[in-house]
């Protein structure tokens, strides 16, 4: 084999991982909170990634639930391990979108949340 032909063999190898931290990296984003409510049939169900800022919230023994906002809507966040952050903080949240019902053009919807970080 010439060293052409295994110099692009060797290229061709790396493509699988290429491919695969690409839908990795694109896993990771950000869903803004006004398409999970838009789309929440196709986002139920699944771990999303939102941030905003806090709106509110009460919490107490470990278990907490607050709203939050972003530019394009607002959503409420329950979590049962930790009581709600303050309120005007900025967070990131990962967690499972549950679209619990709706109503007409409204819909009730929650993110049970995973993890949260401060931004």
């Amino acid at each position: 084999m010439t060293s052409t032909a295994s110099a692009v063999r060797r290229s061709f190898s790396f493509l699988p991982l290429a491919g695969a931290l690409i839908m990795l990296a694109g896993c990771a984003g950000v869903t803004p909170i006004g398409d999970l409510l838009d789309n929440s049939t196709r986002y139920d169900g699944k771990t999303v990634r939102v941030q905003g800022e806090v709106q509110g919230g009460a919490g107490g023994l470990g278990v907490g639930a607050y709203q939050l906002k972003d530019k394009t809507g607002t959503i409420t966040v329950v979590s049962d391990r930790g009581s709600a952050p303050r309120k005007g903080a900025d967070v990131s949240v990962k967690g499972r979108f549950e679209s619990l019902f709706s109503l007409g053009r409204t819909g009730v919807a929650v993110i049970r949340e995973e993890s949260r970080d401060s931004r």
